[in-house]
């Protein structure tokens, strides 16, 4: 099976280029497309995952719609029927793969909620006992549940690293009203999902979202709860660890290989290959019922 790495739209315009997806201007709307790239730790990897724009394209879509009662946002279709006649010649393309939107003025701060103490947070907590700036209880060892969701901002960088701030430095950033909006849309739309995967057995750890403003309301834009922009495991974790079923898996491997982080990505294995996919698409038909990818 063949990863669609590249895509090429004649006669659209490009908005811009992210490490995975696309983005095409419609005008007051916005194409945006997901290829099967994927990245880590800063790095686009030689090799694509094959079904993998597929299932963040219409995960984002599920999630979207799944919270219409949470929060507003900028998702219009992912009907390729409702998409532009510019865009018909490439619609076997664009199924599954694009959602149409409306065009935000985007808020330039990385809204991460998390549920659970790993990643960068844990590394923070290690050496200084907060995240974020916020003070945590003492004695938590990676991978612990938090006793609340807790929301942890961060710049937006294009490219290079993403930097964490306190959430009084998101104020001066944002505004205070803003900021007090955000966090409270962004942990609403965490527990709602929380909630919904946990009946699933499904584990939601972190997320991020972004948000932008479209004439003057703050909505939810970009993805949404993507395996790319969240981490998920399956079950909770027992002795041997959690059971990702997001980037980890690949993040893991690259991690035990050698590569130096420094160097141009190395290309992944046929078997590395097919066990992400597998992930992603348990993932997708976990929380949506849908087995179309498989």
């Amino acid at each position: 099976m063949q990863a669609l790495t590249e895509i090429e739209l004649s006669g659209l315009e490009v908005f811009s280029r992210g490490k995975v997806r696309t983005v095409y201007d419609l005008g007051d709307r916005l194409l945006i497309v997901a290829s099967d790239r994927i990245s880590a730790f800063d790095y686009v990897l030689p090799t694509g995952i094959p079904d993998k724009g597929r299932v963040l394209s219409s995960l984002s879509s599920f999630w979207f719609r799944k919270l219409d009662p949470v929060v507003k946002h900028h998702m219009l279709s992912d009907d390729v029927a409702d998409f532009p006649e510019a865009t018909k010649p490439y619609e076997e393309v664009l199924r599954d793969r694009a959602m149409l939107v409306r065009k935000a003025e985007r808020i330039d701060i990385e809204c991460i909620v998390r549920g659970f103490i790993t990643g960068s947070a844990y590394r923070e907590y290690e050496k200084s006992g907060t995240v974020a700036g916020e003070r945590l209880p003492a004695g938590l060892a990676k991978g612990d549940k938090l006793d609340r969701p807790i929301f942890t901002p961060s710049t937006k960088a294009d490219d290079g690293h993403d930097v964490n701030i306190t959430v009084s430095r998101m104020r001066e950033i944002a505004g205070g009203d803003t900021t007090d909006e955000i966090m409270e849309k962004s942990l609403a739309v965490f527990e709602t999902a929380q909630d919904y995967a946990g009946e699933r057995g499904i584990v939601l750890v972190d997320t991020k979202f972004e948000f932008g403003r479209i004439g003057g309301e703050i909505v939810l834009i970009d993805e949404a709860l993507t395996p790319d922009s969240s981490r998920f495991w399956l079950g909770v974790p027992d002795e041997t660890g959690p059971y990702p079923l997001d980037k980890q898996y690949v993040r893991d491997y690259l991690e035990d290989s050698g590569w130096d982080k420094n160097s141009p990505a190395p290309s992944l294995p046929g078997d590395v290959i097919e066990e992400a996919r597998r992930r992603y698409i348990l993932l997708y038909t976990t929380l949506t019922g849908d087995g179309r990818f498989e």
